[in-house]
């Protein structure tokens, strides 16, 4: 990894696993990918202090990094197993991208903006990351091209009008993390594709998420 990585940093990130178990995660493969990933390389220096503090910051482009404990959430139900292909809408900083490629899963990330898209790309590069693709362009619409996958994590919030055209492009048992509501607040949905006939739809708590912008998420 050709980051500065130290034993300071590592303390800091097992501090932020400790706030994350208390905080109700348990599953010990996300842990241990939160625990793994270096934050603090998203973050100017000026700013380190806050990379391992359980909050979203802002990053280039009006965009964050989402909050520790949100990325922990989501990973978990979105059950990851080595392997999985995984669609990513929203590649934003990276850290995401980073935490499923640390959970084994085969991701291809696509981003609205170019630029952080990018930057993400160039990121991941630097830390000895490499997702599948780095796509540019409308998540909302998901990404036909290589469905069908067993997981979709959507890192943005939605309208429910995203939901349906990501959910067909699930494998039987796949797996669609998506928070959905207004632009101010959204709730975790879990939907899982049982057959091409039979969705399973979970509900969890609220976020609040930057928005999903294209033609099935919110107008730029």
């Amino acid at each position: 990894m050709g980051v500065k990585d130290s034993y300071k940093h590592k303390g800091m990130r097992r501090s932020l696993v400790r706030k994350l178990r208390e905080k109700g995660i348990a599953n010990e493969r996300v842990l241990e990918a939160i625990g793994t990933v270096p934050r603090h390389v998203f973050f100017d220096e000026i700013f380190e202090s806050h990379a391992y503090q359980d909050k979203a910051f802002p990053i280039a482009e009006g965009q964050t990094i989402s909050q520790p404990y949100t990325v922990a959430f989501q990973s978990d139900i979105l059950e990851v197993k080595p392997g999985d292909k995984i669609l990513e809408v929203g590649t934003g900083s990276g850290y995401q991208c980073c935490v499923l490629l640390e959970l084994g899963a085969e991701v291809v990330t696509i981003e609205y903006k170019e630029k952080l898209s990018l930057l993400a790309q160039k990121m991941l590069g630097q830390m000895g990351y490499q997702a599948s693709r780095y796509l540019v362009g409308d998540g909302s619409l998901g990404c036909q091209e290589y469905a069908p996958y067993d997981g979709i994590i959507v890192t943005a919030g939605a309208p429910i009008q995203a939901v349906e055209v990501l959910t067909a492009q699930l494998k039987p048992g796949g797996r669609l993390i998506i928070p959905v509501g207004d632009l101010t607040t959204q709730r975790m949905v879990k939907i899982t594709k049982v057959s091409e006939s039979q969705i399973v739809k979970e509900e969890f708590n609220n976020f609040a998420f930057v928005p999903l912008l294209g033609d099935k998420g919110w107008k730029k």
